[in-house]
């Protein structure tokens, strides 16, 4: 048992490291004075970058702050949905979200929050913009409505050396839908079929007639989705686009047509500049009272368990460390609310050693020491589980996980309960796997 977890204490240290070297801020300035110089150095820590074949995976791991902290803009556009029939309004609006998430996106607004409202009939796009103070252009970018286009493309010549993109007459106003199908040959290969009307079904054939061969561009606010090659002349007004994607990239390319296809109207109907309602000196006081906190639970667990105490605030010094490291890599969108739900979620992982330090103190007067403190973890489980499975059922409820953006948004409630909900995960697991391990390691009977 003793090499066992020898052996997952190392993994355990090696875990560690890693979850640090995500956790460290990407700059550390150091300010200070020697023999009255004063002395101003930064210390940078290096991104992660990885080469696998075709992929590239570069990144600084920067927590990702809400409104509330970083401050920002709030933005509430209307959809004009009149015009739409029925059955295609969901679509619809959807379409509208994803062409006001990807023109964000290209706005270059780090982890934007962007959600569907629907009461009393009226359908909203709350944009939540964190580090924006002056969103004017924001404003006149999203609020435009999504133009698809058709374009040829024109390959080089002599006078035009580098060939270009001509547009043509056919649009997103002569699309009927766009919907994700699969090869019935038995690959069951995703692609995307697209209707068009009847009159545009008649350009799209002379435009597949001259382009047989040749790619045939599709462009949605001027940024090229798709570049299908022309296998024939198409009649009839059906295609179908075939490509190397798989069934998300699939569906995304027929709600990216669908909102060149349905073009819906937004209007703003409310716009807020948030400042950062704490501000930094109120964010410093707030980080100072957090270590103050966590320092004096440190000491009190020395002072009440001595050796066994020094081992609990090894396993919660790693907690937090891969809290932290979780936060950077899912991102989590980092509010007040959230740091209150870390710091409850702190509380409940020096509880669970709590647990199992009293229990031991019974069991090692009837036992031996190591069969004491085997007993102490099993039997101090069943009231660790029961507890931490009913706040984590609380959580889920308060998280609204059936929605799959839930870990990006950054609403007061919901970023509570996802920090709450990350945490106690995590101190189930340096409670019994970090703190059992470093007990059988580092603690031995005195004689």
């Amino acid at each position: 048992m003793r090499s066992s977890a020898i052996k997952k204490t190392f993994l355990i240290f090696f875990l560690f490291f890693i979850c640090l070297f995500i956790s460290l801020p990407s700059e550390i300035r150091l300010k200070f004075d020697i023999a009255g110089r004063n002395i101003d150095t930064t210390i940078v820590r290096p991104s992660l970058n990885l080469a696998v074949g075709r992929f590239n995976i570069s990144k600084q791991f920067e927590l990702i702050l809400g409104l509330d902290l970083a401050g920002g803009s709030h933005l509430v556009f209307e959809a004009d949905t009149s015009q739409i029939v029925p059955d295609k309004k969901v679509n619809a609006i959807e379409g509208v979200r994803a062409a006001i998430e990807r023109r964000v996106n290209l706005f270059g607004v780090s982890e934007p929050n962007i959600q569907i409202a629907t009461f009393e009939g009226k359908n909203r796009i709350i944009v939540e913009l964190p580090g924006i103070n002056d969103p004017n252009d924001a404003i006149s970018l999203i609020g435009k409505t999504a133009q698809l286009v058709f374009a040829e493309i024109v390959e080089p010549t002599k006078e035009n050396a580098q060939g270009g993109i001509t547009p043509t007459d056919l649009t997103g106003a002569d699309l009927k839908s766009a919907q994700v199908v699969f090869d019935q040959t038995g690959t069951g290969t995703p692609s995307v079929s697209i209707t068009f009307s009847k009159e545009g079904g008649d350009k799209f054939e002379k435009i597949t007639e001259r382009n047989v061969g040749k790619p045939l561009a599709i462009l949605l606010d001027g940024e090229v989705v798709q570049a299908p090659i022309v296998q024939t002349k198409i009649s009839g007004g059906v295609a179908q686009i075939t490509g190397d994607f798989d069934v998300a990239r699939a569906k995304e390319l027929a709600i990216q047509l669908e909102a060149g296809a349905l073009p819906v109207p937004v209007t703003l109907v409310e716009q807020k500049t948030v400042g950062a309602t704490l501000g930094a000196e109120s964010v410093q006081k707030s980080l100072l009272a957090g270590f103050v906190g966590l320092s004096a639970v440190l000491v009190f667990m020395i002072l009440s368990y001595g050796s066994l105490g020094i081992v609990a605030d090894l396993a919660l010094i790693t907690f937090g460390v891969i809290t932290l490291a979780l936060y950077k890599l899912i991102p989590v969108v980092l509010t007040l609310p959230g740091i209150a739900g870390f710091m409850l979620s702190v509380g409940m992982a020096v509880d669970s050693n709590i647990l199992i330090f009293e229990r031991f103190k019974e069991e090692k007067e009837k036992r031996g020491f190591e069969d004491a403190l085997e007993v102490s973890f099993g039997r101090a489980w069943d009231s660790i589980r029961d507890a931490n499975i009913a706040t984590l059922v609380t959580a889920f409820i308060l998280a609204n996980p059936l929605d799959w953006q839930f870990l990006q948004t950054s609403g007061p409630v919901r970023g509570f309960a996802i920090t709450l909900a990350l945490g106690i995960g995590i101190s189930l697991f340096t409670g019994i796997v970090v703190s059992r391990n470093l007990l059988r390691v580092f603690i031995k009977e005195k004689k």
